[in-house]
This record gives C-alpha cells, sequence and structure tokens, in this order.
C-alpha cells in the first residue's frame, strides 16, 4: 500500500470516531426524547432524522453544500467573518459522516429505550428521582447494548461513508480523501490491485463491526 492509501485508512478511522462521538452526544440525548416524549412538530424532527437513511448520499451532499459551504446559508457568513470555509477539510467529512450515520443511531437507540420497563421509571421518580437522573441512571443503562448496538452501526456507516462526502469534502489525497474515495481513485486510474487491497481491508473491517452490532442487538433483547 502506497502512503496516501495509509493516508486514506488513517483519515477513514479518524473520521469514523469523531463523527461517532458527535453522535452519541446528538444522537442518544434525541433517541431518548424521540422515545419518552410527545410534543409538536415531532413528526417533522423523525422525518428530518430519518431523511439521510433513504436520500442518495449525493443529495444529502448538496444539502450540506446549500448549508454549508462557501456560499451557504451558514457558510456564507462564516467565510464572511473568519475567511475560513469548512468544504473542503477534513471537519467536512466529519459532518457528512455524522449527518449520514446519525439516523442509524437514533433509530436502534430509540427502539432500546422504548423497550426498557417505564414502570421502573415511574418507581425512580416516586423516590424523588428527576427525569434527568433517572434517566442517567436506570432508562439509559438497561438499554446501554442496543445504544452501543446504535453506536458500533453508526461508526460502520461513517467509516463507509461516500457520496456525501465527496460532495462537501471532496476526493483530495491526504486532506479529504477516505478509504472509500481511495477505492473510487484507485478504480478510476486503473489500478486494480490496490483497489482490491483496499476493498478487502473495508470489507473485513465492515464484517467486524456487524458482527458486533449483531452480538450487542441480540444482548439487548
Amino acid at each position: 500500500m502506497s502512503p496516501e492509501h495509509f493516508s486514506a485508512l488513517w483519515l477513514s478511522v479518524k473520521v469514523s470516531v469523531v463523527a461517532t462521538a458527535l453522535n452519541a452526544v446528538i444522537g442518544i440525548p434525541l433517541a431518548y426524547v424521540m422515545a419518552r416524549r410527545r410534543f409538536w412538530g415531532r413528526a417533522a424532527v423523525d422525518v428530518l432524522v430519518t431523511l439521510p437513511l433513504v436520500l442518495p448520499p449525493t443529495v444529502t451532499g448538496y444539502y450540506l453544500i446549500v448549508l454549508l459551504g462557501r456560499r451557504g446559508v451558514l457558510g456564507a457568513p462564516l467565510y464572511a467573518a473568519t475567511g475560513w470555509s469548512v468544504a473542503f477539510t477534513w471537519y467536512a467529512a466529519v459532518i457528512a459522516a455524522t449527518v449520514m450515520a446519525l439516523p442509524l443511531l437514533v433509530r436502534t437507540a430509540r427502539v432500546a429505550i422504548e423497550s426498557v420497563d417505564q414502570n421502573l421509571e415511574r418507581a425512580a421518580f416516586t423516590l424523588g428521582r428527576a427525569e434527568w437522573r433517572t434517566a442517567l441512571e436506570v432508562t439509559l443503562p438497561l438499554a446501554r447494548n442496543g445504544i452501543l448496538a446504535g453506536l458500533v452501526l453508526a461508526f460502520a456507516r461513517a467509516l463507509g461513508e461516500f457520496g456525501a462526502t465527496l460532495m462537501l469534502a471532496g476526493n483530495i489525497p491526504g486532506k479529504t480523501q477516505t478509504l472509500p474515495l481511495s477505492i473510487y481513485t484507485a478504480v478510476q486510474t486503473g489500478e486494480a490491485g490496490q483497489a482490491m487491497t483496499l476493498v478487502a481491508m473495508l470489507t473485513l473491517l465492515s464484517c467486524v463491526v456487524v458482527v458486533a452490532s449483531a452480538r450487542l442487538g441480540a444482548r439487548a433483547l
């Protein structure tokens, strides 16, 4: 493997880890709210969270450009104020991976939280526990295997992200070129051996992640 391919592998792992951490911070509270609260606009939030799961990744990437590109809704004021744009940086790859992986975590964690017996939560309330303490001490620990399975799936989705990353971050070797983008480049340039090696590596990583997710999901039942 060339240094560029090692760089792509390292960037993919780094992006996936950061994206999974961001998904944990955003997705677990969101899954809890969706599972335990009824509020106006809940259906709209559910649709927005699920959309990246059903839309083509390039379409999601286009929306991210409209939002965060140099001339985007949020990107233009940021560029005007700082002279810096998130597009075509590794941060863009993290954002794309986070957005694409979020639905998997939210849906999996939500099911796990909904499966927790609410009588246990009510018992905690009668003992004077606030809702946030009940969530941290009762609900989330009981749903932990399902949540962990969602995190593993989110990591796998971030690791394999291609379309939205290509749209927002580009395919810059050594800077924004992740492992899937490196495979694409190897195929385009006729490097069949390199492409096969990279494909085998990504397939092996994905198999490990799928097995881990399946075991965690089985324990959550």
